[in-house]
């Protein structure tokens, strides 16, 4: 029951973090956040997003960037979903670089 909330919740939050990322970066040309996962704790207290940024060169300032406006981040975010949740999660933001990982391993085998 608990986890069947958690995956609607971490959906609902990838989707609008999604939308958010998108309108920010329309503003600086040329570099594309996408949102690959989000998870919650079991108490809805804190949502650890997974972010996918292109160019992969400048994921590191992109994160730094996000951590430094998490407060807007996250109150833009309370106001996209204040009617579907009381408590709006802590958020953390962390580089995935799968796709980087995968690229790696491609390169390796085609050699």
């Amino acid at each position: 029951m608990q986890e069947t909330r958690q995956n609607r919740i971490s959906r609902l939050l990838q989707k609008e973090l999604s939308l958010i990322f998108q309108s920010q970066t329309r503003m600086m040309h040329g570099v594309m956040v996408s949102v690959t996962r989000v998870r919650i704790s079991p108490d809805l207290s804190i949502c650890t997003a997974y972010l996918s940024v292109f160019p992969s060169e400048r994921g590191e300032e992109i994160i730094k960037n996000v951590n430094g406006n998490q407060a807007q981040i996250r109150y833009e975010l309370g106001q996209r979903v204040r009617n579907q949740l009381r408590i709006i999660p802590e958020l953390r933001f962390f580089i995935d670089d799968s796709l980087d990982y995968i690229e790696r391993i491609d390169e390796l085998l085609k050699e």
